[in-house]
């Protein structure tokens, strides 16, 4: 682990929601602000909450129906291109400070900072320079945030994610002494970074329920029990890191692949379900003619609505016997591989679609069942598509099975990770 570096993790608080209110002219911390969709049934999940719902006992995710009956609030439609641009704007404010080589966005509300070198040329100390970026943050776009220093990127996430939110500047710092000193003790272990229920719940059969705990515990069961994952869970038990902002950057998958999944809308019978896997397909295969890459397998999952007697998830992959990006050939992979796993004759929930073993596309080959010049015009004709819809949108070209009843693409090009954009136009044809 390198020695003697200083991380800041910056994080916008209630981000979606604080947008919201920023764009109603509210203030974030004192407005009553909740971000879900309108159209949808009371059980739908809220994407943020303003703080000021938080400091009333509204979780963050919580669903409509659980907010409080008294509890008077605005609701806000999700619109993802806005929260995006926001996003943009103050990722620009952060390069004001420190070099894109020395930032790691975590997510579109959080980032890490290696700011080392920086210290020294500002004079200032690191939570002098948190605070000054906060509020730099705080009077350009009028979002607050709170941030963690660290002397490694997990030391600055737990000081983010636990201390900050008991400080009144917003700022928590820990090194592995102030570490192991303050939150050894700390409960539940949910709280820390990457332990989630099902690691809680497998610690908690060992006997472990603190990081103090988890430090003391004899290597050879917590190997036996999470196998190599073990060595993450001792390292952050010390507080210790070894991956710094500069491994990230070097960092090159030994794989590529692509993938898509959606959640649809109601149950879907079986065709209705494989023509939404093949209009997943058919935008897959776009994407991979504008990365200039091809596939040579594919790999499709369906998950079963949760009623009784439903069964497990199936999954299924299926290899081509040549790479490609053709979306007619792609298509009627897709359909068999489809029709060879989904035999359950029930209602499907989810969707996940992936094509494995990406190449460059200049290796793509062709196979004797297809002829080159056929393969040459549809790759043309994908890119025209591709073209038109940067123009004009994504649903200006539309294919016929879009257009059939059950089929989800139209919708799902208006929305964002899988929420709606907030654009109100799009032109279409």
């Amino acid at each position: 682990m390198e020695e003697g570096r200083t991380y800041l993790c910056i994080d916008l608080k209630s981000f979606y929601a604080s947008v919201e209110c920023v764009e109603r002219g509210l203030d974030p911390m004192e407005a009553h602000l909740v971000v879900a969709d309108p159209e949808r049934t009371d059980k739908t999940i809220c994407l943020a909450v303003s703080p000021a719902l938080k400091e009333l006992g509204v979780p963050n995710r919580c669903r409509v129906f659980q907010i409080p009956p008294g509890v008077p609030y605005v609701m806000a439609p999700p619109r993802m291109k806005l929260y995006m641009e926001y996003s943009a704007q103050i990722y620009a404010i952060y390069l004001n400070y420190v070099a894109k080589e020395d930032i790691h966005v975590y997510s579109i509300d959080e980032v890490f900072m290696d700011v080392t070198d920086y210290l020294p040329m500002y004079r200032l100390t690191a939570k002098e320079l948190g605070l000054r970026i906060m509020q730099d943050v705080r009077d350009k776009v009028g979002v607050t945030a709170t941030c963690g220093i660290g002397t490694n990127l997990y030391l600055a996430k737990i000081a983010l994610d636990i201390t900050a939110k008991h400080s009144e500047d917003c700022i928590g710092i820990l090194d592995e002494a102030g570490y192991q000193k303050t939150l050894w003790r700390h409960r539940p272990l949910t709280d820390f970074w990457r332990i989630g229920p099902g690691i809680a719940a497998r610690l908690a059969e060992l006997g472990i329920y603190t990081m103090g705990q988890l430090a003391g515990a004899g290597e050879d069961v917590l190997y036996q029990t999470f196998g190599i994952d073990a060595e993450l869970l001792i390292d952050h038990a010390w507080g210790r890191e070894s991956v710094t902002i500069a491994d990230i950057k070097a960092y090159k998958p030994k794989t590529n692949c692509l993938s898509s999944g959606q959640v649809l809308g109601c149950d879907y019978g079986h065709e209705k379900a494989k023509l939404a896997a093949k209009e997943m397909a058919d935008a897959l295969c776009l994407e991979l003619v504008e990365k200039e890459m091809a596939t040579e397998s594919i790999t499709l999952q369906l998950v079963y609505t949760g009623v009784r007697g439903a069964t497990a998830p199936v999954h299924g992959t299926v290899s081509m016997p040549a790479a490609t990006s053709s979306a007619r050939t792609i298509l009627s992979y897709v359909e068999r591989l489809y029709d060879s796993i989904e035999t359950k004759n029930q209602p499907i929930q989810k969707i996940y679609l992936t094509f494995n073993r990406l190449v460059d596309a200049e290796y793509q080959q062709y196979d004797l069942f297809h002829e080159p010049t056929g393969t040459d015009r549809e790759k043309r004709m994908q890119r025209a598509m591709l073209d038109i819809k940067k123009k004009f949108g994504k649903n200006a070209i539309l294919k016929g099975m879009n257009l059939q009843e059950g089929a989800t693409a139209r919708e799902r090009n208006r929305q964002i990770g899988g929420h709606k954009s907030g654009e109100k136009t799009e032109n279409e044809s």
